[in-house]
């Protein structure tokens, strides 16, 4: 079966400055692998990268187009919008229906909180709702940024059984995340041999743009 994603020899940069140059690994389907590192390594840069919202400064991204859905540090939820009127957008969007959005619900326990307009979420919920989003998708490689923040211990537990659930699918997961997901079949590469000279100019600005989720 074809990787979903191949990475060769990336270098990414932010600032204009490289941040880790010569990463190279392979994601098939229903394999898992966590990005660690120290903080401003560039793990989000790298994220960021294999998503597409910004340029490589050198190497290779070979992944099948349209296969990618990406959560970031933003929620970017329509708070005038409930729940479930928040989730029907994203499903629409991307060709779901009413069965994929009832699934999402119950997948983050959100079922008792669908009337519920984003705006009145707590911090916990509406990090929740913005995870539910990635089941709608239909995407099967999901590029996720530190996705347990302001998740509580039985939300993170939630939200690792989604994945546990996408990886038996066929799908994939890139994650970057100091908490321990309970993923005993994912594999973890530390970007610490791969940090860059901080002096050493990108070579060319890569073109970037902010998204919350893609």
């Amino acid at each position: 079966m074809a990787p979903l994603l191949t990475v060769t020899m990336l270098a990414v940069a932010r600032g204009g400055r490289r941040a880790v140059e010569g990463v190279s690994f392979q994601l098939d389907p229903g394999a898992a692998l966590i990005l660690r590192g120290p903080n401003g390594i560039g793990k989000t840069t790298l994220l960021r990268t294999v998503a597409g919202l910004q340029d490589p400064v050198e190497g290779r991204i070979d992944l099948v187009p349209d296969s990618v859905a990406y959560a970031g540090h933003a929620d970017g939820l329509k708070g005038a919008l409930t729940v479930a009127e928040n989730l029907a957008f994203w499903a629409q969007l991307f060709g779901a229906g009413r069965a994929q959005v009832d699934a999402a619900l119950r997948a983050l326990d959100l079922g008792d909180l669908a009337d519920r307009p984003a705006a009145m979420l707590s911090a916990g919920q509406r990090r929740r709702l913005g995870l539910a989003r990635l089941l709608v998708t239909g995407r099967p490689l999901w590029v996720l940024d530190e996705p347990t923040v302001s998740l509580d211990a039985a939300s993170v537990l939630l939200f690792a059984s989604a994945v546990r659930a996408h990886l038996a699918c066929g799908g994939a997961a890139l994650i970057a995340t100091h908490v321990d997901l309970g993923l005993p079949e994912a594999a973890v590469l530390d970007l610490t041999p791969y940090r860059a000279d901080p002096a050493r100019p990108a070579g060319r600005a890569p073109a970037s743009f902010d998204e919350a989720f893609g």
